[in-house]
Order: structure tokens, then C-alpha cells, then sequence
């Protein structure tokens, strides 16, 4: 499992796509999810995009990258990409409280 964050401005809006975004808006609500969860600031002009990508045995960062940005776009709003962060699940190490030896 890949989680992906993408940051960058919306370039050009319309004011259905600012309605549209302002009501689904949750400002407590930054999840990882496959279809992706916007979180933007109140003037709409910059986001952060995050999504979850499932992970084959040899899928790696680009792969993962490119199918966030396919998320992202599946949204149809004008975007312009700042940054975009992968972080590979797989590599994360779980330390569990009083387990030791």
C-alpha cells in the first residue's frame, strides 16, 4: 500500500467547481482514501490531494504516483502540481507497546 500526498494549486476554477469543493469540504477530514480526499484553503487557490494506492509486488513510487495523479484527475478540476510525496507501507515498522523479550 502506497499513500500518496499531492500538493499544488487549482488553476481556474468555476464557480460550480468552487461550490462543488465548498461543499464537500471538511477541514477536520484528511484521510487516506482510494478515491482521494482534498483538504484546500479558504480562498480555494491551493490544496493538498491525498489518496491511497494499493501496492502489486512490483509497483513502485512512480507507479504509485502516477495512479494518484489518475485520482486526482478523475475529480476534474484544473490543478497545477507543486509537490507530490509517496510513502511506501510496506516499509513503515510498527513498534508495538510491552512487547519485549
Amino acid at each position: 500500500m502506497f499513500r500518496v500526498t499531492i500538493r499544488g494549486t487549482f488553476d481556474g476554477l468555476s464557480d460550480a467547481d468552487r461550490a462543488a469543493l465548498l461543499a464537500g469540504a471538511d477541514p477536520f477530514v484528511a484521510a487516506f482514501t482510494e478515491a482521494g480526499t482534498f483538504t484546500a484553503d479558504a480562498g480555494l487557490s491551493a490544496f493538498t490531494f491525498r489518496c491511497q494506492v494499493p501496492a502489486g509486488p512490483d509497483d513502485g513510487e512512480q507507479e504509485a504516483a502516477q495512479r494518484a495523479i489518475a485520482a486526482l484527475d478523475a475529480h476534474g478540476y484544473p490543478y497545477r502540481i507543486l509537490r507530490v510525496a509517496v510513502t511506501d507501507m510496506r516499509d513503515i515498522k510498527i513498534r508495538r507497546k510491552g512487547r519485549r523479550r
